[in-house]
């Protein structure tokens, strides 16, 4: 095993992605500490739409390349509301950075936690536990601004490309069956749901194909159909029956907002983009830039992100301590709520960001010793 801790590039970006950073790379530092491991190496990278004011690059002239180099990649959040590009769309490096690196498996855990709102009245719901499976790198978003694919005709017309690749949606659905797999050796059902708009759209008739072609492979993983616009009523109506989701890219970005919705809320919503040489973690909410350095953020987002990104690590170092890193996170975490011991202000709460970071790391130092 290497005596060198692992890399990664980070990139706290605007807003409270700064706050959230800070918090998440403490905890991480000190799960991979009680772990046994070597301390983690930092690679700062400048981006975001505040470095984009101040240089008029999205990014800082290596910052692209860097990321790739380093282990894993960690983004606070991206996007200040005043600072656009000349087209009215937001500054979204991290966009090229999926592109670039193959990101196509957006994963985005959605579970339920004891005292922390729901949204539901059913009892059911304090039992959710999913994971939405969103293709990152094409899709609709193929077209994204950041990428300059659209076609502009004068100022009459807009049109999008939705690309769907075999090469890409086989890898995506494969990733899906083996998260599925491993979350039934977890105890979770291992379940599998395509989710797509396959009666209208021969995009989505063609991933719901090579979904069924590879489904066989799997047969101890239950695979099911749901179409998008059903399934965001399923969400609602009856998300305790679902284990992992797999769609396009679009649909994951609207589906998993709304299901972060049914458990707490946006500072809840962690997410890792894992391609097949490098990774990026983030937590999905935005950078509110009304409240940084305010000591208001909810950092369980981006807590809960690096613990997927020790778990991304364990495999890629192939050192299982990062692995055992990211159980005490999370576990930590759970006695958190379990104790009423987390109370973020996002919630109505009355911890602040630090108060939150300072709780975990106490059952960090608990989870892992």
């Amino acid at each position: 095993m290497s005596t060198l801790g692992a890399t990664i590039a980070l990139i706290p970006g605007d807003g409270i992605g700064v706050d959230v950073t800070q918090a998440a790379m403490a905890v991480a530092e000190r799960a991979v500490a009680r772990a046994g491991l070597p301390p983690l190496r930092f690679s700062p990278i400048a981006a975001g739409a505040g470095y984009f004011r101040e240089t008029g690059r999205d990014i800082e002239p290596d910052g692209d390349t860097r990321a790739g180099e380093a282990d894993a990649i960690f983004l606070g959040a991206i996007g200040l509301p005043a600072i656009r590009h000349a087209d009215g769309t937001e500054i979204s490096p991290h966009l090229r950075l999926r592109d670039r690196y193959g990101l196509y498996a957006g994963v985005r855990p959605v579970r339920a936690y004891p005292n922390a709102p729901q949204r539901l009245a059913d009892p059911r719901a304090a039992a959710i536990d999913l994971v939405i499976l969103r293709e990152s790198t094409e899709g609709l978003f193929y077209s994204a601004a950041t990428h300059k694919r659209s076609q502009i005709i004068g100022d009459t017309e807009v049109r999008e490309t939705l690309r769907i690749t075999r090469d890409t949606t086989e890898k995506l659905c494969h990733f899906g069956f083996r998260l599925a797999r491993q979350r039934k050796a977890r105890g979770r059902p291992g379940a599998l749901t395509c989710v797509d708009k396959a009666n209208v759209f021969a995009s989505m008739a063609f991933f719901r194909k090579i979904f069924d072609e590879i489904a066989p492979a799997y047969p101890d993983i239950a695979a099911g159909h749901n179409y998008v616009d059903a399934q965001a009523l399923d969400l609602i109506r009856r998300p305790w029956d679902f284990d992992v989701l797999v769609m396009e890219n679009m649909f994951g970005d609207i589906l998993s907002d709304l299901a972060g919705g049914l458990v707490g809320g946006m500072g809840m919503a962690a997410c890792a983009e894992i391609g097949d040489d490098t990774g990026l973690f983030q937590p999905a909410h935005g950078s509110a830039p009304d409240i940084m350095g305010q000591d208001k953020a909810n950092p369980l987002a981006a807590i809960l992100s690096a613990a997927l990104m020790l778990d991304y690590l364990a495999d890629k170092t192939s050192d299982p301590r990062h692995g055992d890193a990211a159980r005490a996170i999370e576990q930590a975490v759970d006695a958190g709520f379990a104790q009423n011991a987390l109370r973020p202000m996002e919630f109505g709460g009355d911890m602040g960001t630090r108060a939150v970071t300072a709780a975990v790391l106490d059952r960090v130092d608990g989870a892992a010793g």
